[in-house]
């Protein structure tokens, strides 16, 4: 049940877990928990539940914030469709984008990302004939990192005593390909830079340009969208509402504008938290998916803090990027507007990914080093029974945070005059990008509105408005310290920064939370179940 800490909320005297945020780690741990028999309360400092999953609503129109669409899902064997199935008892339902789910835009070229793996490489062979033979290796490459993988992540969810003996073997075969860098790898396997720049053109996934991002965190998500992209019938405010149901069914329940003040620790045991007016929860248990650095900084008691030395944890880690993302409503169905369900990825064509982002850092003028432009309401098969005669399109970009920083202590919606200003300009240059592809849209829109990273920061609670937690370097995934179990008794991390940004980050994050406090094997629950 998700009520309101506003409102006359009834709440239980004790809980078996406290969740700390509602992104989509805590709600999968919950859900997975209830399916244990326990009993979570998940407080969420925001309006509405869900994390980067939430949606919001405008004039008339509504914006999926996070997802934008979702690999290996339609298939109904598949770990993260288990997965998803397990966590809303088979409620959610996923939509296929279609053959082509990324373009990459590069200067006037056009490079289509087809499914299936076969289909995918012979595409990309017909843009690149001469590189037959580095295409190849390309992929059986991704695939030998997806594999070196799976040991991994579930080290992650073992005993920290029975790590120190064998965690070392089950994280050395992915860490081959971790701690170098992507540029690094794919020039062992081509120096063709202008299939680099493609093979690379979801980039902005994860946030990293080639030469400063993990291969593994790119191998990853290009694995991920193998079989096609997907997008949950009704948007992603489904995610939500298909596993509240099953997280109330044991009672437990999810209190949105709830925000948590401090974690409780007593004699070195997580106890409960106190929240922003003082009243304190109590539980066996308390899990923080609210970030390692928020979780660290802002709500551990500050003893406790120095005692376990968490700032030699997070001083080795940086957060990811910030960003800009341009909500759009259009008058018009998909169909009338001939709205594609594939999403754009466009960059400047004269020189490498890390050359655009240097270059745009340094003049924020510049062009931007990638745009990404995705039609929500043309993957969702639902839409126009909710919005007839309406479209939405998303456009995001990386944004330097410190280009906004000075507007941090303002107050949403009343930032200023020259906050506006500053806002319309990246808004109209984001437009741009789009009437270059689409032109016909140019006399359609209805309504925009931009969120920057203040905008991020207010409503995520991040530091520097970061959209994927910690950055993907190859230094982040070294760290054994990025896992469900911390130095205090009875207290977890759940989230993206254990695994990696992303929807299927996020997710198996709450299956190996779940799998360290109970120790016992979920996946093959999920699997069988």
């Amino acid at each position: 049940m998700i009520q309101s800490y506003k409102k006359n909320y009834k709440v239980e005297d004790h809980y078996d877990a406290i969740f700390i945020g509602s992104g989509l780690g805590s709600l999968t741990a919950a859900a997975i928990l209830a399916k244990e028999g326990k009993k979570s309360l998940i407080l969420e400092r925001h309006y509405t539940a869900g994390g980067f999953t939430h949606i919001f609503k405008r004039r008339g129109y509504e914006w999926d914030v996070g997802i934008h669409y979702i690999g290996d899902v339609h298939r109904e064997g598949t770990v993260l469709r288990k997965l998803f199935d397990y966590i809303t008892d088979g409620e959610l339902k996923w939509a296929d984008m279609g053959e082509v789910y990324d373009r990459i835009v590069i200067g006037d070229k056009i490079y289509d990302f087809v499914k299936g793996v076969q289909n995918f490489k012979e595409k990309l062979i017909e843009y690149f004939p001469a590189e037959e033979e580095a295409i190849n290796e390309y992929v059986d490459t991704v695939f030998k990192v997806s594999k070196a993988s799976q040991t991994y992540y579930l080290e992650k969810a073992m005993p920290p005593m029975v790590s120190k003996v064998s965690g070392g073997m089950m994280r050395n075969g992915f860490l081959k390909y971790a701690s170098r860098t992507t540029q690094e790898v794919l020039e062992e396997i081509t120096q063709n830079q202008d299939l680099i720049k493609v093979l690379t053109g979801q980039y902005g996934d994860y946030g990293l340009p080639p030469r400063q991002s993990s291969f593994a965190m790119h191998a990853s998500l290009v694995k991920h969208y193998f079989s096609g992209g997907n997008f949950p019938v009704g948007g992603s405010s489904q995610i939500v509402e298909t596993i509240d149901p099953v997280v109330s069914q044991a009672g437990g329940t999810i209190l949105i504008s709830a925000e948590v003040d401090e974690i409780l620790v007593d004699n070195g045991k997580a106890v409960g938290v106190k929240m922003a007016d003082g009243k304190e929860f109590k539980a066996d248990m308390v899990i923080s998916g609210a970030g390692i650095m928020t979780t660290y900084k802002k709500l551990m008691p500050e003893a406790v803090f120095q005692k376990h030395k968490l700032e030699e944890q997070i001083t080795k880690v940086n957060n990811s990027v910030a960003h800009l993302s341009l909500y759009i409503g259009l008058k018009g169905s998909p169909e009338e507007l001939n709205l594609p369900k594939a999403n754009y990825w466009v960059y400047p064509g004269d020189v490498s990914h890390d050359e655009c982002v240097d270059r745009y850092v340094k003049d924020i003028n510049e062009p931007f080093p990638v745009v990404y432009i995705s039609f929500p309401s043309a993957k969702d098969p639902d839409w126009n029974n909710r919005y007839p005669g309406k479209s939405t399109i998303d456009i995001i970009t990386l944004m330097p945070y410190e280009i906004f920083a000075k507007w941090e202590d303002t107050r949403w919606k009343n930032r200023g005059d020259d906050y506006e200003a500053l806002k319309e300009s990246f808004a109209q240059r984001l437009l741009d990008n789009l009437f270059k592809l689409e032109p016909h849209l140019k006399d359609k829109i209805e309504f925009y509105e931009l969120s920057t990273p203040v905008t991020t920061k207010h409503f995520i609670n991040y530091e520097k408005g970061e959209i994927y937690g910690l950055d993907h370097s190859p230094e982040r995934f070294k760290h054994k310290f990025l896992r469900p179990h911390t130095p205090i008794k009875n207290f977890y991390l759940t989230g993206q920064d254990i695994v990696t940004a992303g929807i299927g980050g996020a997710l198996f994050s709450g299956l190996l939370t779940v799998s360290a406090i109970t120790k016992k094997n979920i996946l093959k629950k999920v699997m069988t179940g």
